[in-house]
């Protein structure tokens, strides 16, 4: 082992094993161990090579820290004047929101994003940063207590605060399609968050990223997808915790679910047969696409995801790329498992695949199966097959019909 991975892995003490994106004790640790990383002089080259031999050790900081760092030196290759966007919702982020000593699973996301961002782009002429929040007519007010954080933070930091409802009054963008903020569950706040920074007047590349409200994904990663754009010419960078490279920590039956899930869309989409996770709440467009791609989308819930690279992939389906992120699940207030999505996404990717898609007999089996499906049908499924799709490489779930829907009905205890 060489002397530089030797060191970064022993630099990470109890962070080998354990890592938490909400905890400021670990952020500063990995900002220090990547800082450590740019200050030795390490080329791209090398960092991607360390980044490959990481993948054999039980390393969770070393990995992000290498990511933090790689993340950094791809944006020293940007053009001038480049700017990044970022959006993210907040529905009842209310708590979420407050420092860890104000609430028991207090992040102060605000205050992280903002540390994170600027980290980013310090000394860095070349690029500079917006974030923009949305509130998606949350019920506790996120978006007012959203800008009195503002006030706390130094400076006057580019960071603005939206309402959907004032954007469907006044029939803005994608928000033109709402007739209240109820009709959207994250989607039509996303879809307005991403039109709304497109429409920013700005001369040089423009990237917009998506995330969510939580700190899952360190925004230190974001120079990832700038890269995946700008030397591969992408119009969408979707993060992917599927990847070899990626970090993922997960808790629970969330990764049951997801495989299942998986499992399912593949069986409607293939247009999107090189795309595994297309729920990963960390991606980024080109400004230049955001207008037609958002214009008339069907989809105003969790799924948007998916219509949006649906869309692109009928239009340019070369030009969606994959990058292997860290992202580690900050669970404790997530809104999406208080809502248990999963059954209603799959819903709308049969909604979907009947708008955009011919019919195809296979697809329309599966499609039928989970038209009919009840959320205890859902449980029941994910109960017998969670477990039984863990062992499955992911690349077989995707390319192989593993179980027909007739067997699936009989499993979830429907009717095929």
């Amino acid at each position: 082992m060489n002397q530089t991975l030797t060191e970064l892995i022993g630099e990470q003490g109890e962070l080998t094993h354990l890592l938490n994106l909400t905890n400021h004790r670990h952020l500063s640790k990995l900002t220090s161990m990547a800082n450590h990383l740019l200050a030795r002089g390490l080329d791209l080259y090398r960092l991607k090579q360390l980044e490959q031999e990481l993948i054999l050790h039980q390393a969770l900081a070393a990995k992000m820290a290498v990511k933090l760092a790689i993340s950094k030196l791809y944006l020293k290759e940007c053009r001038p004047n480049t700017l990044i966007s970022v959006v993210f919702a907040m529905y009842k982020e209310h708590n979420r929101m407050l420092s860890p000593q104000q609430h028991p699973h207090g992040e102060a996301f605000i205050q992280r994003k903002f540390e994170q961002l600027e980290w980013l782009c310090q000394d860095n002429p070349k690029v500079r940063w917006r974030l923009i929040l949305v509130d998606d007519g949350c019920p506790h007010n996120s978006g007012g207590q959203a800008l009195e954080q503002l006030d706390a933070l130094p400076g006057t930091p580019p960071i603005e605060v939206v309402f959907l409802h004032d954007a469907i009054k006044q029939k803005r963008g994608p928000a033109a399609n709402l007739s209240s903020t109820h009709d959207s569950q994250k989607g039509g706040s996303i879809a307005h968050g991403l039109w709304h920074a497109a429409q920013y007047p700005h001369q040089g590349d423009h990237f917009i990223a998506y995330t969510d409200a939580d700190l899952s994904t360190h925004l230190g990663q974001l120079g990832l997808l700038v890269e995946n754009l700008h030397r591969h010419d992408n119009l969408i960078a979707c993060g992917s915790r599927r990847e070899p490279t990626s970090v993922v920590v997960k808790q629970g039956v969330r990764n049951h679910r997801g495989k299942l899930f998986i499992y399912l869309w593949k069986r409607m989409l293939p247009q999107l047969d090189s795309i595994i996770d297309t729920q990963c709440g960390f991606k980024m467009l080109r400004s230049g696409c955001i207008d037609e791609l958002t214009r008339q989308m069907v989809e105003k819930r969790f799924a948007f995801d998916i219509e949006l690279l649906l869309r692109l992939a009928l239009n340019q389906p070369d030009r969606i790329g994959k990058v292997a992120v860290g992202w580690i699940d900050s669970d404790a207030l997530s809104t999406t498992a208080e809502l248990s999505p999963y059954l209603s996404m799959l819903k709308s990717v049969v909604a979907l695949y009947r708008h955009y898609l011919p019919a195809h007999p296979v697809s329309d089996q599966f499609a039928a199966l989970i038209d009919k499906m009840d959320e205890d049908q859902w449980e029941r499924l994910v109960a017998a097959l969670g477990p039984i799709f863990d062992g499955v490489e992911i690349s077989r779930l995707c390319s192989t019909e593993l179980m027909s829907a007739v067997q699936l009905a009989q499993k979830a205890g429907t009717a095929a």
